[in-house]
């Protein structure tokens, strides 16, 4: 199994330059391949190859004087750039023949260098290194300081520097581990979550956990340093500090959420052998009067960690089809007793009486769902396309 580990590195003046660098000569070639791609579509013409674009806007384009500086940068990062567009067209041209799993992917765009995130990537072929002080050694970069809060479990293959939008630098390393390895001893536990907003997740067992609301703890001043932004004038060096502001302002709400998410999504698959989840439609619920709040959930981010986690340890996640009405059955005798408005946060069972907290009963019936359709897999060999529900 593939895995990414990512760390903060600090590189000094000088290198922030060299990245800068590196960053414009890969954007430069992924454009100048993208455009050349372009206008053989317009012109009727097969589209090159990457050999062609390779030799025609990397190898070529070093000897003239417009592209000289491309020479300033190892050459596998512009190699990677290009190998970034193959995969985008693959993932476009997969979208239209139906092959492509997942959201569709749209063509590929040109990139801007007023993007809020820029990369590049280097290979086993860029001879980049980790010395034995823990520094990150870069070709034509230099070393440079990692914050290491882990140590890697294998030799990575390839290192990838972010600087994201928040003018923060990134490396990313891609490594291999051995899946057998970090699977958890198996527990006779499962759970069911009924997702929310005023509580984040309602289990099947009675516990809960409040939604933090990370985005509307922090509008008071996100919207102050918006704002301030409002008020500089373009292109002055004041308006680019004050866009740098509201950047890490918003990257501190992303970054608290998404640690809220993986210590949430840990411990739920280190405590149980199963769990079972509802499938929300959340870009439905998002053009709601709800958006900003199912925004700041992040429910399907919650969701794709529990996925990945669940192979990765050895459990099993179920999805249980959205259609699936959790809230109307009765979890004591399977009665459905009909829909229910969302201001309705308790009601008592018509057929036995029961007395039932909506959340709490909508988890109960989510982990009994996930039972049902966990046990029709094993029963019935698996086939393509997605399981579905018995309602």
């Amino acid at each position: 199994m593939q895995l990414r580990y990512a760390f903060r590195i600090e590189p000094g003046p000088g290198q922030r330059l060299a990245l800068g660098r590196a960053f414009g000569c890969a954007r430069v070639v992924f454009n100048d391949c993208l455009r050349a791609r372009k206008q053989a579509h317009e012109q009727g013409l097969p589209y090159p190859t990457s050999a062609e674009l390779s030799k025609r806007y990397i190898t070529e384009a070093k000897k003239t004087p417009e592209r000289s500086w491309l020479g300033e940068v190892s050459s596998v990062v512009l190699q990677q750039s290009l190998r970034d567009l193959d995969a985008a067209y693959r993932g476009f041209f997969g979208s239209i023949k139906g092959i492509r799993k997942g959201p569709k992917a749209g063509e590929p765009r040109f990139k801007s260098k007023r993007g809020g995130r820029q990369s590049v990537r280097f290979t086993a072929n860029a001879k980049w290194s980790i010395t034995s002080d823990g520094k990150l050694n870069l070709p034509k970069i230099g070393l440079v300081r990692v914050r290491w809060s882990r140590t890697l479990p294998s030799v990575p293959s390839t290192v990838t520097v972010v600087r994201d939008a928040a003018g923060r630098y990134w490396a990313s390393f891609a490594v291999e581990t051995d899946p057998a390895a970090e699977v958890l001893p198996p527990l006779d536990r499962d759970q069911g979550i009924d997702l929310g907003l005023t509580h984040f997740a309602v289990m099947a067992d009675g516990s809960r956990v409040r939604s933090p609301r990370f985005l509307r703890r922090a509008e008071k001043k996100l919207k102050r340093e918006q704002r301030s932004l409002s008020r500089k004038e373009k292109g002055s060096k004041n308006r680019n500090k004050q866009r740098i502001k509201v950047a890490r302002a918003h990257a501190g709400v992303a970054d608290a959420r998404r640690n809220f998410h993986h210590e949430l999504s840990t411990k739920l698959i280190r405590e149980n052998q199963t769990v079972s989840v509802e499938s929300l439609g959340v870009k439905g619920l998002a053009r709601t009067r709800l958006s900003k709040s199912v925004h700041d959930a992040g429910w399907s981010a919650f969701v794709t960690m529990l996925e990945y986690k669940a192979s990765r340890y050895g459990r099993t996640l179920t999805k249980v089809d959205r259609a699936f009405p959790s809230s109307q059955i009765c979890s004591a005798c399977g009665h459905r007793d009909g829909p229910k408005p969302l201001h309705v946060r308790a009601w008592t069972c018509s057929a036995c009486g029961a007395r039932h907290d909506r959340d709490h009963n909508a988890g109960q019936n989510i982990r009994t769902e996930g039972r049902l359709i966990r046990a029709a897999h094993q029963a019935v060999p698996p086939t393509p396309g997605p399981g579905a529900s018995r309602w």
